[in-house]
């Protein structure tokens, strides 16, 4: 496929992911626009720098890079991690209208969008977003932000960039676990707005996560331009955005109970939440009773984690999960919210959820982890 561009229409923060192979080759010819002086600082982290690092250095030419390597994991992603990038960013001079490049996966894209949104104010940033999830989720929107002992993306600022390079190639270089975490993002898109997708999604899942490039590039450029026109409509999460929440209400909580560790990848706290949300859905009575099973039977024909059971080690009961719940962003006037849905692709913001449902949808996960 040749490159594709997204364009995100938001004015005078308006930009555009730009979507294909090769693209790091050809960096200059799309930060050209974007540098007042020929200098970019990137904030990364040590696996994606011995993986990309060189190639990205090499491919800026003339422009001069400086680079902070973080270390790799959720757990980079706080304070500690923040005022590390932001020194260092201080420590390199960097001004308002230079360039921050984040390279690597959410974790990165989040911090070093965060750091970018509160040095000087407001420094321009790109992002080059080396993993599945980052490409069709976390890259796009301008949401950046870090985790504190309260829960997940807490602390943050809308920020957006002002370029995306969503290199198809790097995801070749994903351990297995890491791209199947991705693609719960990918399938959250179809699960929430696009039964078609979901349908396409269910056909050609195997071999997209064999390596087909057409395929993925298809994936990405969709899931993009699903996020693309949500955020166009609602950039600061007052409606529709929240839709993009599909999953994320349970996933924050066993993200919080699982310690941000590698137990629970972001991406397999998407996927088990969206089962978990459909499973609420139909036990409420707002979606067909066969619809949850339709949606865990896809997550395991991708090898993907699909319950609690699948998540190593102890957890919480299910009154202290909904404890943790109640830190969640989503929640109003100490009210939880959940996207649920009343079929595949009719995903809608919900905030009157029975707790005694809610409790039973999850003693009854919990007790499958024990039989």
């Amino acid at each position: 496929m040749s490159i594709q561009t997204v364009h995100v229409p938001l004015g005078d923060r308006a930009y555009d992911v730009v979507i294909g192979r090769g693209l790091l080759a050809e960096a200059p010819r799309y930060l050209a626009p974007h540098l007042h002086r020929d200098r970019v600082a990137i904030l990364t982290e040590s696996r994606v720098a011995a993986l990309h690092l060189g190639a990205v250095q090499a491919g800026l030419g003339d422009i001069v890079s400086s680079a902070l390597q973080l270390a790799p994991g959720e757990g980079t992603k706080n304070w500690a991690g923040l005022a590390q990038s932001v020194e260092w960013l201080l420590d390199e001079k960097v001004e308002r209208r230079d360039l921050v490049m984040a390279l690597g996966g959410g974790v990165i894209g989040d911090l070093g969008g965060f750091a970018a949104a509160v040095l000087r104010r407001g420094v321009r940033f790109v992002q080059v977003p080396t993993s599945l999830l980052a490409q069709v989720d976390s890259s796009v929107g301008g949401k950046t932000g870090i985790n504190t002992r309260h829960g997940k993306n807490l602390v943050g600022a809308f920020h957006q960039p002002v370029l995306v390079l969503a290199d198809i190639d790097l995801l070749d270089t994903l351990p297995r676990r890491d791209f199947l975490a991705g693609y719960g993002e990918v399938v959250k898109y179809g699960l929430l707005g696009d039964a078609a997708f979901f349908e396409w999604l269910e056909a050609n899942g195997p071999a997209l996560a064999a390596g087909d490039h057409a395929l993925r590039q298809y994936a990405v450029h969709r899931s993009v331009q699903m996020k693309a026109d949500i955020v166009v409509r609602d950039e600061t999460e007052q409606g529709d955005r929240a839709l993009l929440n599909l999953g994320h209400t349970f996933c924050h909580a066993l993200e919080a109970a699982t310690g941000y560790s590698n137990r629970l990848l972001h991406g397999e706290g998407v996927a088990i939440g969206c089962a978990l949300a459909f499973e609420l859905s139909a036990r409420m009575g707002l979606c067909p009773q066969e619809t949850p099973s339709r949606v865990r039977a896809h997550l395991r024909a991708m090898g993907m984690a699909t319950d609690l059971a699948d998540i190593g080690g102890d957890l919480p009961d299910a009154d202290a999960l909904i404890t943790l719940m109640g830190q969640d962003k989503k929640v109003q006037d100490g009210r939880l919210r959940f996207i649920l849905a009343r079929d595949i692709g009719a995903a809608f913001v919900c905030d009157d959820v029975p707790g005694d449902v809610l409790r039973a949808v999850l003693d009854d996960a919990l007790a499958a982890r024990r039989d």
